[in-house]
């Protein structure tokens, strides 16, 4: 038994109607999450820092026996408690959330502790950006045209990073994340009639970049 034993359909609160059907499910990888979402790779690089700055002021004064590199010890120790941590953060969120994208819109089912299902409608969805991963993965920003807001921290991680005053629901470490893009493209144009849709080359994250550049592949 798990929590999301009781769906009837898995992703989807609800059973879909007649004129509904999935197009595309997936989850994160949860890898890739913890690299981009939770900055496993940054942790990790501050507490080698941390570790050398120690070893460093130990060897200066003096190394006599193994306590004096206690504070070595104990910060490699908070490291790699820390790295456990995000990871099992990042493995716990890919493995209860799931995309589902249908004809008629999309749906987040997200929450580690308490699980919701988001339900995004395609006629409401103004943009679609892609940012990919040397791995292929790459996370989807969605732009709504709605005056409702989503709140920041009841997406999150499933939000675009920075845009805090007016969220943006995201897809994120998706495999395959431009084939994709260009599937919610295609159901996007089917409920735009007068939309148009780019296809420029995907862009790179960079592993660090605070905020990637997201290629437009939807503008309706």
């Amino acid at each position: 038994m798990t929590e999301h034993d009781h769906e009837p359909i898995p992703g989807l609160p609800g059973l879909l109607p007649k004129d509904e059907r999935i197009l595309w499910q997936g989850a994160p990888d949860w890898r890739v999450l913890a690299r981009t979402a939770f900055h496993t790779r940054l942790v990790t690089g501050y507490f080698v820092l941390l570790a050398g700055w120690s070893l460093g002021a130990a060897l200066a004064r003096g190394v006599t026996g193994i306590g004096d590199l206690s504070g070595v010890a104990l910060t490699g120790g908070f490291g790699l408690l820390a790295i456990g941590l995000l990871n099992a953060l990042a493995w716990g969120s890919a493995r209860t959330t799931l995309y589902t994208l249908t004809n008629r819109r999309i749906v987040l089912r997200v929450g580690v502790a308490f699980s919701k299902c988001i339900n995004l409608p395609l006629r409401l969805v103004g943009t679609v950006g892609l940012a990919t991963h040397a791995d292929g993965s790459g996370d989807l920003p969605l732009t709504l045209s709605s005056d409702r807001k989503l709140g920041f921290l009841a997406l999150w991680p499933h939000a675009r990073p920075w845009r805090v005053s007016t969220p943006e629901p995201m897809l994120r470490a998706v495999p395959e994340a431009a084939q994709v893009a260009a599937m919610i493209a295609r159901a996007c144009l089917a409920v735009h009639p007068h939309g148009t849709v780019a296809q420029p080359a995907p862009v790179a994250a960079p592993a660090r970049a605070p905020e990637p550049a997201y290629a437009q592949t939807v503008a309706a």
